[in-house]
């Protein structure tokens, strides 16, 4: 312990040897040593943490220097070297609370006292020196986590820099091909090949003395797992990978997709068998170190045939001109698919000698006379391909000989076999080897990927899925309707342009030289850390959020109904009430998981201070009445002046709520018209609400009668009505009002109240009928408006018309009078 304290205050003094402003904290430091505390466990573990960064550092450094011509060992150092960075940010972000605590602490016992006041207690004296030497040792070890890391930075990027260099030295490495090196090759051949028959020998003794078991044990699961695979993939996706003969004129998008699933599942199902067989031959112990490189190279080299020979058979189609995907002839068809095999076969067995080379130590002059002589066989038959006539004829026979290939296409093809076979010649066999192997498996994955994509693209085209065996398999299972099945097929397209690219673009990177670490790395940091400038983002952790957020929605909708059907419904809450609660439950859950989705994301709230800003900018120009209608939402659900299934009458707009929501109330008029309404004008506008606090309400039945009528038997009659109706209450009592002496009736009104307002009008048609009968059995009349007509005609008129009619006409005006007429009467 006493060591430790000597080493921090030696680098204390240090910093104050370099700067001045650290002398408070000397100070602190230097008082903490007389108290002599014991040390924080955090700081302890950190400190710890970072000696033992440094020694895997100086480790990886080492690593560096002793295999910089190793590719794969700097991969491996270089995995090791970013997981040394992320651990070392780890520290750092670890220390960051309890600084946070120290700092906390510190402010709550205030300044020291300054010179000339009181002392301050030793308890606190020493809880204070204590407190700044742990704020000084943490400060320490933040910059020795953050110096460290940025040397591992540093070192990763020159692992990238010499993998580099490494590849393109052993790219453009140039050797001299003359006689004495073909000389020099045969003679290592004959060399290697008794040796290999010796190592090949030696390890079947092995084998059959002494892992016999072992060796049946691996032989059978290797074969009951491609049995298993065998099965699973006619069982379950025969339909898509087998081609019906007696179809003479399949569909584009058969074809297509037929192409793509027999070229990918085949070949996923033999990788996948091969990749197994290995794994259990060398579980036990089959394989000896010199056997396994030959092994994986000659598993490599079947999965590479076997794969480009399921391409061309998807594409080229030799034996089925009806299914090709390209517009060649027959004899065309079967000749590109001889060459495209040959390439592969002699491209795949240049990298199986080349491991067996590698595995018993041969010269680098053999393994260069392989690579010059695979290149050049490639680049001959590239060259004799660009004089073929393999083109379909006008007519479209394909039975009939073709056309040679577009004088461009030809061209190009002569000079890349040309192109190979003179990189080959003059020395640069590396350039040529690898151009070739990009050639073959690199067209070859473009090519599956292309077709994988105009699959998914006919597949996804509108009502196209429904046409094929899925589509109608999932519309009989499911029930499907058109649109759904639509959709599906979008779905389905999409599936295939993913599935396409994610098992195309690693093929690709791989023929390129990269490694299966890179990618393994890279895909570690794609899913863990994004680095946009400042900005750190992890698809896990948005992953992550995102299903926090939907888990809290799913429970918020769970509280709801639980809430809703239980708790208020068995309570007898108003709906209205209920309404609110649970709309109000809904979005107080789902802002709380937003912020739980959000949080789990990584993301930090304070960083979006910035958006906050902006958006209340955009709030004041554009977004007002959004806002306001959103606040007035709020307080409408916590005020409710009305609730869903109130009868309100606004402006122009009259009936009952429907919904109630944040934005907007919906409001459907006695016409079954939804009228959607802004809650702002809902709360800066006058409301009626017929029912708001109960559905008491009173209703007018307004009557005219006769002046003939004696009106207080009007009123008699029009009390025992209401009085011996059933609808209208008792208390309140009705009330019949004389409202006054009508142009040719004395007018009333009967006036009750009834328990439920929205039950008025049956009621008011009841009394109506009712009223009318008792009038008519009590003699009481009811008159109507009426109307004379006098014409007045002038000389003229009076020529016209002639008659008795036309004497009465004496001025030359007609006018229109409303007399009273007691003698017409409703009969």
């Amino acid at each position: 312990m006493l060591r430790t304290r000597r080493f921090f205050a030696s680098i204390v003094l240090s910093l104050l040897a370099f700067s001045p402003a650290v002398t408070g904290g000397v100070t602190a430091f230097a008082q903490a040593q007389e108290v002599a505390p014991p040390r924080d466990e955090v700081v302890e573990k950190a400190s710890q943490d970072i000696a033992d960064a440094q020694k895997r550092f100086e480790q990886l450094q080492k690593g560096v220097e002793d295999r910089k011509s190793d590719d794969a060992a700097l991969i491996d150092i270089k995995v090791k070297t970013d997981q040394l960075i992320r651990d070392l940010l780890k520290i750092s972000v670890d220390l960051r609370p309890r600084f946070n605590d120290v700092k906390t602490r510190l402010s709550q016992l205030g300044e020291k006292p300054a010179e000339g006041q009181p002392e301050e207690a030793p308890a606190i004296a020493e809880e204070r020196a204590r407190l700044n030497a742990t704020r000084l040792e943490i400060n320490t070890l933040t910059g020795q986590a953050e110096d460290l890391s940025i040397r591992a930075s540093d070192l990763s990027d020159d692992i990238t820099g010499l993998r580099r260099q490494l590849f393109t030295e052993q790219l453009f490495e140039h050797t001299e091909i003359s006689g004495d090196v073909i000389d020099d090759a045969f003679d290592s051949l004959s060399a290697e090949v008794e040796k290999f028959q010796r190592t090949l020998g030696s390890w079947f003794s092995f084998i059959w003395k002494f892992k016999r078991v072992p060796l049946g044990t691996a032989v059978m699961l290797s074969l009951a797992m491609a049995l298993v695979l065998l099965y699973a993939e006619y069982r379950l996706f025969g339909s898509l990978i087998r081609r019906d003969p007696a179809n003479r004129d399949p569909a584009y998008m058969s074809r297509f997709s037929v192409a793509f699933w027999s070229t990918i599942l085949p070949a996923l199902a033999l990788g996948a068998f091969l990749i197994t067989s290995f794994f259990f031959l060398d579980t036990f112990n089959v394989l000896r170190p010199d056997i396994a490189p030959i092994a994986s190279a000659l598993f490599g080299f079947a999965g590479l045939v076997f794969f480009v020979s399921m391409l061309a058979r998807a594409v080229l189609a030799p034996k089925a001109p009806s299914w090709r995907l390209v517009r060649l002839s027959n004899k065309g068809a079967r000749d590109l698919n001889f060459a495209v095999m040959t390439m592969a076969v002699v491209n795949g067995l240049d990298y199986v000698l080349g491991a067996v080379s590698e595995t018993l130590s041969s010269p680098v002059v053999l393994t260069v006379m392989k690579s010059f002589v695979s290149s050049v066989v490639v680049g001959l038959t590239i060259f004799v391909v660009s004089f073929l006539h393999p083109v379909l004829s006008a007519g479209g026979d394909p039975t009939e000989r073709g056309k040679a290939w577009p004088k461009a296409f030809a061209i190009l093809l002569r000079l890349t076999g040309v192109g190979l076979i003179l990189l080959s010649a003059i020395g640069y066999v590396g350039l040529a080897r690898f151009l070739a192997t990009q050639i073959i498996l690199t067209g070859a994955v473009v090519a599956t990927m292309y077709i994988g994509i105009l699959s998914g693209k006919a597949i996804s085209a509108p009502n196209r899925f429904g046409e094929t065996l899925v589509g109608k398999l999932l519309e009989k299972r499911f029930n499907l309707t058109p649109v759904a099945l639509d959709q599906s097929g979008m779905a389905a397209g999409l599936f295939i342009y993913a599935f396409a690219l994610v098992i195309g673009i690693p093929l690709i990177l791989i023929s390129w030289g990269f490694q299966p670490r890179d990618l393994e790395l890279w895909l570690i940091n794609i899913f863990t850390e994004i680095n946009i400038g400042s900005i750190r983002i992890s698809i896990f952790g948005i992953l992550g959020g995102i299903l926090l957020f939907s888990l809290g929605l799913v429970v918020t909708r769970w509280f709801q109904k639980w809430l809703d059907g239980n708790v208020m419904a068995r309570s007898q809450v108003d709906a209205g009430v209920r309404n609110s609660v649970k709309t109000g439950i809904g979005y107080l859950g789902t802002g709380i998981a937003g912020l739980i989705g959000i949080s789990a994301a990584g993301i930090d709230l304070s960083s979006l201070a910035l958006v906050a800003g902006a958006l209340s900018l955009g709030i004041g120009f554009g977004l007002q009445n959004i806002v306001s209608n959103f606040v007035s939402g709020l307080i409408l659900l916590a005020e409710r002046p009305f609730k869903v299934g109130d009868w309100v009458a606004t402006g122009t707009t009259e009936g009952f709520v429907r919904r109630i929501s944040v934005r907007a109330t919906e409001i459907e008029t006695f016409q079954r018209q939804s009228i959607i309404v802004p809650n702002s004008e809902l709360i800066n506008a006058p409301v009626g609400n017929w029912t708001h606090r109960n559905k008491l309400g009173r209703i007018e039945v307004p009557v005219s009668v006769s002046y003939d009528s004696d009106p207080r038997r009007v009123m008699e009659l029009l009390m025992e009505i209401a009085l011996a109706h059933p609808g209208l209450l008792r208390n309140p009592e009705p009330v019949v009002m004389f409202n006054g002496f009508g142009v040719s009736s004395l007018d009333f009104e009967l006036r009750g109240f009834i328990g439920d307002v929205l039950g008025g009008l049956p009621v008011k048609n009841d009394l109506r009928v009712t009223i009318l009968e008792r009038f008519r059995s009590e003699g009481i009349q009811m008159p109507y408006p009426h109307q004379e007509v006098h014409l007045h005609l002038d000389e003229d008129a009076r020529r016209i018309f002639g008659g008795k009619d036309a004497e009465r006409g004496r001025t030359h005006k007609a006018d229109l009078r409303d007399e009273p007429d007691d003698d017409k009467i409703l009969p």
